[in-house]
């Protein structure tokens, strides 16, 4: 790993701003990692949080960057690695395996060219499987970055949701 100074070097003004801005919108609080952490990777374009923006990150909360990266490992909901643009998330809870989310998952495979836990050659997709995300009054369902996409029963539905995004 390279030393902590030529981390903050390789920041980019736009990330700068980024990170100040979600540290203020938390009032500067470090108990409130996991959110800024969340809302930090949720502006990010690939949905990770670049490690240039931990080690400042860590430096504006006063917190070793070992406490970024332990929460950054722990949740499940946060990367460090980029993403795709857009993660199509399919629940696979028992509630929307029974409304056939198991079709619907392997349409976006067929219809994306793409295993779960892939990114498409132009980093555009990705899919993955999730617990509940609390739409199983609109399942089978796809929740992508953060909007739920409902009744995708059909491959005419899915095609819509996919021509939606981007």
């Amino acid at each position: 790993m390279k030393p902590f100074a030529q981390k903050l070097n390789e920041l980019t003004p736009e990330l700068v701003a980024l990170v100040d801005d979600v540290i203020a919108r938390h009032n500067g609080d470090p108990t409130q990692l996991v959110g800024i952490l969340l809302d930090l990777e949720a502006g990010v374009e690939r949905h990770y949080i670049p490690e240039p923006a931990a080690y400042y990150l860590a430096e504006r909360l006063s917190i070793p960057p070992t406490q970024v990266y332990d929460v950054i490992s722990f949740y499940t909901a946060l990367h460090d690695q980029p993403r795709a643009k857009y993660t199509l998330q399919v629940c696979d809870s028992a509630p929307c395996r029974v409304k056939d989310s198991d079709a619907l998952c392997e349409t976006l495979k067929r219809l994306l060219n793409l295993e779960v836990g892939e990114v498409t050659y132009d980093g555009r997709f990705s899919i993955e499987k999730v617990p509940c995300f609390g739409a199983c009054d609109v399942s089978p369902a796809v929740r992508v970055n953060g909007v739920v996409y409902g009744h995708l029963d059909s491959e005419e539905r899915i095609m819509d949701m996919l021509r939606q995004l981007d």
